[in-house]
């Protein structure tokens, strides 16, 4: 099984970067190729053999990740499997590789896998690094019904099938919809904790569009993919989710100007899941209204 790894950076962790891509190269087994693009800044000090890809301007998370899919050929079909890994962040054990390699080849349903993000001082992982409902234990794997974007593998088969990330996100919420394009074409999705990527304990709202991004790509998300008598339901719940956690007043507002931005601004094409996939999510213990 062959395995490829896209990584994308803006050029302002250099150390970081160079310090994952040494800990992919250690991988045991055959060599992972890498692919690191460049999102509106040119990929410098990167060792012999791993290719680069400049992009002039940022396209936005999901937007890199598709242009290093597609240095692997359409849907990344020169490799079974791709790795997506944050640049500041690292592989800390050499067997990663081959974990991956023995899950994708011993359950040919499975269509991704969530690593463990943990942080590499004191080890812990964060609860909201755990995609499930009942996150209490990281060091517990299970099937999930979502994955995160930085520190997981995709079957190249799930990406020619349902397609890749949708560029129009730019931040927040992307790998959800691709999730759930997998799982309602029939692919399972894996949390296993014994894969790890080191990543520093840090707020997701440290990014400045923060709030925006993730109330309007949350609109997009439903507006996407969930039958029409749900989209309410999702969004009405993550309004009171959302009132719950008592953001500031300047939060707010930016959340609010996405919601409303998510309502008046096209989201793409609408494919809503068959509700034997809601059933599916809902017995997977997450269903498609929280």
């Amino acid at each position: 099984m062959k395995l490829g790894a896209v990584i994308i950076t803006m050029g302002n962790r250099p150390d970081d970067l160079r310090a994952l891509l040494d800990s992919v190269a250690k991988q045991q087994g055959d060599p992972v190729e890498v692919v690191v693009v460049g999102n509106g800044a040119p990929v410098t000090g990167v060792p012999d053999g791993v290719r680069t890809v400049d992009l002039p301007e940022n396209l936005g998370i999901p937007g890199g990740r598709n242009v290093g899919i597609e240095a692997f050929g359409p849907a990344g079909g020169d490799v079974d499997v791709l790795l997506f890994l944050d640049d500041d962040g690292l592989l800390p054990n050499t067997d990663t590789a081959e974990l991956v390699r023995r899950a994708f080849s011993e359950d040919p349903g499975l269509g991704i896998v969530s690593f463990r993000i943990a942080d590499p001082e004191t080890g812990l992982t964060q609860r909201r690094h755990v995609p499930r409902l009942r996150a209490s234990d990281p060091m517990r794997s299970s099937r999930v019904t979502t994955f995160l974007g930085g520190a997981n593998a995709v079957r190249t088969k799930v990406l020619a099938q349902v397609g890749a990330l949708p560029d129009e996100f730019f931040y927040a919420h992307e790998e959800t919809d691709l999730a759930w394009r997998a799982l309602d074409a029939g692919w399972m999705i894996d949390y296993r904790s014994d894969m790890v990527l080191f990543h520093p304990t840090m707020p997701p709202s440290r990014h400045a569009v923060y709030h925006r991004m993730v109330a309007r790509n949350r609109v997009w998300l439903a507006r996407r993919n969930l039958p029409a008598p749900l989209v309410p339901v999702y969004l009405g719940v993550w309004i009171v989710l959302t009132l719950l956690r008592r953001p500031t007043v300047v939060a707010l507002k930016a959340w609010f100007a996405g919601f409303r931005e998510g309502w008046t601004t096209p989201c793409g094409p609408r494919r809503p899941m068959k509700w034997r996939t809601v059933w599916r999510l809902t017995r997977l213990g997450r269903p498609p209204v929280v």
